[in-house]
């Protein structure tokens, strides 16, 4: 913390620029790509956010392999599932330190009751703390969990059990995701007596490898690493600095200048020039993600089937694919990348044909001049480098089937937040996966729970909802697997995305950091990772 110790810049342009630089070792500087809405991952869905504070401050219950999607211990040790499914009942690990700080000093250990407070303000519209401080869950109603957790009761100071209304064939998964991070219930009661819940936003506690102590809107966050880490080893730097630099070649200049260590979603174009600097190295994994085009199916004339087909067979994914993602790219055909469990290799896209598209708009009774806006993405994600580029190539592609089209963009948070409320009539969007269970592709983006929140589409389909909700709540995967490729076929029939591409991810840093590993998640995880 600043307050506290002073961080040496020994480079003179990051020192008159204000852009931190990191030469000791004990330092590492993240050029991360855009301001986080907030601290609190409960209320977030997108990785800007909880690279910031899942990734960094919290922990959950359960967790994933770094560099993978195996579930393994975290806060819990181990965990029992009964006979019918529906009760789990986790074993809560000892002596677990929340963070202090100079604003929060924990008298005691971790134990059952932050469990209790972690979800039941997410379950509980009139908890106390809720109530003081009104919020919304996204990834935990998208889910259902707000309708299928019945209780979380505590056993002892360190055994919780959760109850179930159904059985939910990926409850571990979803309890590894950053939205379940475990909040400080003690922390929370003394928000609360002071009149500052909110701060639980702004100032975050944890049990994490990293201790918040600053953050400057669209400059920097500072984090101190945890020396009572529960898993010491795992705590190699001692201050992680996010720089934020929403600009991809700014990014990369200053990774080549060792201005910053660690960066991300490189453009296509940088790739070569990158690989080739002795100074750098570039991880590389084939994209657990989708970039795709969503159409608002409650704006006329999108909430006509015809008209959503005849925008995806004009949609040109060869040229996009070409000049967008370049080498870095796969085509997307499905609503999931082929290496999820149960993808339908059945599925085939329409043919790209502009001509039969007009035809359709025009049985359809779509008049030439039709004004429609095209919302693309003010920031790069894994599963799209450039939407500015994409947007402008589906305008060309539009304007000639009659369309006069309009491009859209706001700051990141206001563009996901006016698309929630569906002012949008196209946007551009993606998803990357964040669990490895299919409904994590099927269910929180296209269900009927997700409207206001991940459905982009505002898309509901009762059928589809069927299938989706039955196969969570079988546990036989070749029974699942059945369910989710008659919804990956209903969800192609009725077209309310056009899948473009699975993007390679890219992750470029300096030869000198060691240990990181990229996310399949497409997240940025500091634990283990040194700099020499």
């Amino acid at each position: 913390m600043l307050k506290h110790a002073v961080i040496p810049f020994l480079l003179g342009a990051g020192l008159l620029t204000g852009a931190p630089s990191a030469l000791a070792a004990s330092n590492l500087v993240f050029c991360s790509e855009g301001s986080p809405a907030g601290f609190d991952p409960g209320q977030y869905t997108t990785g800007t956010d909880f690279d910031a504070s899942a990734e960094t401050v919290f922990n959950r219950l359960t967790q994933f392999e770094r560099g993978g999607t195996a579930v393994i211990p975290g806060l819990a040790t181990k965990w029992e599932v009964s006979d019918d499914g529906k009760t789990y009942t986790f074993h809560l690990r000892e002596g677990v330190k929340f963070h202090t700080t100079d604003y929060f000093k924990p008298s005691r250990p971790f134990n059952a009751d932050d469990v209790l407070f972690t979800f039941n303000r997410m379950l509980d519209k009139d908890n106390p703390f809720r109530k003081a401080y009104p919020t919304e869950f996204p990834y935990f109603t998208d889910m259902g969990m707000d309708k299928n957790i019945a209780k979380v009761d505590k056993v002892d100071e360190h055994t919780v059990k959760f109850t179930l209304n159904e059985v939910d064939a990926a409850f571990i998964q979803n309890l590894a995701m950053s939205f379940a991070s475990i909040q400080s219930a003690e922390y929370a009661d003394q928000l609360l007596k002071n009149g500052k819940a909110a701060d639980i936003n702004q100032k975050p506690i944890g049990t994490g490898p990293f201790v918040f102590s600053k953050y400057q809107k669209d400059a920097q966050i500072r984090f101190k690493g945890n020396k009572d880490y529960w898993q010491p080893d795992d705590v190699k730097i001692d201050n992680l600095i996010f720089a934020i630099t929403t600009d991809a070649s700014v990014r990369m200049q200053k990774l080549k200048k060792n201005e910053c260590q660690v960066t991300l979603h490189p453009r296509p174009a940088d790739l070569p020039a990158l690989k080739a600097d002795r100074s750098l190295q570039v991880l590389q994994q084939p994209g657990f993600n989708l970039g795709y085009i969503a159409y608002n199916t409650q704006h006329p004339p999108f909430d006509r089937l015809e008209v959503r087909q005849a925008m995806d067979m004009a949609v040109n994914k060869k040229a996009i694919l070409q000049a967008v993602y370049q080498d870095s790219g796969q085509l997307a055909v499905n609503a999931m990348p082929p290496t999820q469990w149960s993808y339908d290799e059945s599925l085939k896209d329409a043919p790209y044909d502009p001509e039969k598209a007009r035809q359709l708009l025009q049985q359809a009774g779509v008049k030439p001049g039709t004004e429609v806006t095209l919302w693309a993405m003010p920031v790069q994600r894994p599963y799209n480098p450039n939407a500015k580029l994409m947007a402008e190539m589906l305008q060309a592609d539009w304007n000639k089937l009659g369309f006069k089209v309009r491009i859209v963009s706001y700051e990141w948070g206001e563009y996901l937040k006016r698309m929630k409320s569906g002012e949008h009539d196209i946007a551009l969007i993606g998803w990357t996966g964040d669990n490895g269970d299919p409904d994590n592709w099927l269910g929180t983006p296209y269900s009927c729970d997700a409207i206001g929140s991940n459905n982009y589409s505002l898309w509901c389909d009762p059928q589809y909802d069927s299938l989706v909700k039955q196969a969570k709540q079988v546990t036989d995967q070749a029974q699942r697997s059945a369910l989710y490729q008659q919804a990956q076929q209903r969800l192609k029939q009725q077209v309310p995305i056009t899948p473009v591409a699975h993007s390679t991810v890219n992750q470029p840093l300096s030869v000198k950091v060691s240990g990181f590993k990229v996310s399949p998640f497409g997240h940025n995880d500091f634990s283990g990772v040194s700099v020499d």
